[in-house]
């Protein structure tokens, strides 16, 4: 009978926040549109002014020709001293008119005008050129440009007029607002198509890590390999850092359990043994064998415990609060021992407090268990480290068992209850911080100083 296919894996639903492709070309698209819009309308209304001016100046050009060579006449009517070069001033509707106007005097128009007049509009002094535009023909829209003069010999304010259909004008100007559509419209387009390419060539390197990820995943390979931007490399180096962070934590936590499972066999072992052949001493056995037992599950724990904890970025603890909750503790334990604690208050390193706490306190507690009454502990700062000095004025220990006594389950002295595990935790958990600690002599007490050195936190 075949076993069932085990389930896949169950990942948490993400949620999705939208393309980012989409996102970065809208941003684009929409700011290359204010962009074109702005510039286009700016851009017209230059040119449409420009074009009006230079339209305005030939009409202009006429209007002052007009007033110089104009005279009085001799009953009094306005005539020209030459006539007006362009040959659409004698076409009837031709688009281009003038007319002299006085008050109380017949209107003196051009042939083009046929029997058709221009507006003199409310009364009002035109000393300077003044334009306008006017509907008055149904059938044509026009510019007109006017100026009051007062000819010699003459009593009467003269309106001098130009009308000239604004069909050319406006047909210029609509070319003009045309070819600017199309060309803004082609410019935006190609834009938005360049920042298309930009953003899928400048995201193309998210997609091959994707698909490193995916090969990681499919277990083809444990490392993303592929080279990457600069600006993805970064990225890249810290994932891969994690990886090998987890492998590393992975391997540590196999390695606990298989170190684990060979301290327990051989206890147990005997426990078996001695409980198969019926052993006259049996309980003492198994108290002995299950001491053991508890020591290695203790200090594995402990180990353990560092282990997943030391994955946190932000693990700190300060010292001294540390130090005073053991020394608060192990004083219940000794009443007779004095304690004395020196250095800064704020110095903190980068462990967990519970950590700090156990390695604290199993040198405190030792120092106050073998010691003779006396325990000095000195905090201070060395280097990028913090160093915490715990000395005491016992017998101490020789140099040459300093080395030994970290081993598991070692004790000097087997006239006081232990378990001999103390200095042990207290090596593994430092080291797996990356700190140190360290056997010497007390130079004050006489008798041994545990040096403990972690690393300074922030």
């Amino acid at each position: 009978m075949t076993e069932p296919a085990p389930a896949a894996l169950k990942l948490p639903k993400q949620r999705n926040t939208g393309s980012l492709s989409r996102r970065m070309i809208g941003v684009a698209a929409l700011w290359i549109l204010v962009l074109l819009v702005g510039g286009g309308l700016a851009l017209d209304r230059v040119l449409t002014t420009a074009i009006t001016r230079n339209f305005d100046a030939g009409m202009e050009y006429v209007l002052n020709s007009m007033i110089a060579s104009a005279e009085i006449g001799p009953v009094g009517e306005v005539r020209f001293s030459r006539p007006l070069a362009d040959q659409r001033f004698l076409e009837p509707n031709s688009g281009l008119y003038w007319q002299v106007t006085g008050k109380g005097v017949e209107p003196f128009p051009s042939r083009s005008l046929w029997d058709r007049r221009l507006r003199t509009g409310a009364a009002h002094r035109d000393s300077a050129i003044h334009t306008y535009d006017s509907s008055e023909f149904q059938d044509q829209k026009l510019r007109v440009m006017e100026r009051d003069i007062q000819l010699p010999d003459s009593p009467t304010i003269w309106r001098f007029q130009i009308a000239q259909s604004r069909d050319g004008l406006d047909e210029q100007i609509e070319t003009l607002r045309r070819t600017l559509v199309r060309s803004f419209a082609l410019l935006g387009l190609g834009l938005i198509v360049m920042a298309a390419l930009q953003t899928f060539y400048g995201l193309w390197p998210l997609k091959k890590l994707r698909e490193a990820i995916g090969a990681m995943r499919a277990g083809r390979t444990n490392r993303v390999e592929e080279a990457m931007p600069d600006e993805v490399q970064p990225l890249i180096q810290e994932l891969n850092a994690l990886l090998a962070h987890n492998e590393k934590q992975a391997e540590e936590a196999r390695e606990h359990a298989g170190n684990l499972a060979h301290a327990l066999k051989t206890p147990l072992t005997v426990i078996m043994n001695a409980a198969t052949a019926h052993a006259a001493d049996l309980p003492e056995t198994v108290i002995r064998e299950a001491a053991t037992m508890r020591r290695q599950v203790d200090h594995h724990l402990a180990r353990a415990r560092a282990v997943g904890r030391r994955g946190h970025a932000h693990s700190r603890a300060v010292v001294w609060q540390s130090l005073e909750a053991v020394e608060r503790a192990v004083g219940r334990l000794y009443a007779h021992v004095r304690f004395d604690m020196d250095g800064p208050r704020d110095l903190a390193v980068h462990t967990e407090r519970q950590d700090l706490d156990e390695m604290l306190g199993n040198l405190i507690e030792n120092a106050a268990k073998y010691g003779g009454g006396s325990v000095f502990v000195t905090v201070q700062q060395s280097g990028g480290f913090v160093e915490c000095l715990v000395e005491d004025d016992g017998p101490g220990i020789p140099e040459e068992e300093r080395q030994r006594i970290f081993d598991r389950g070692v004790r000097l002295d087997t006239g006081k209850p232990g378990t001999g595990l103390g200095l042990a935790i207290v090596r593994d958990v430092a080291e797996i911080y990356g700190g140190t600690v360290t056997l010497e002599e007390s130079e004050d007490l006489g008798g041994l100083l545990v040096r403990l050195r972690l690393p300074a936190a922030a």
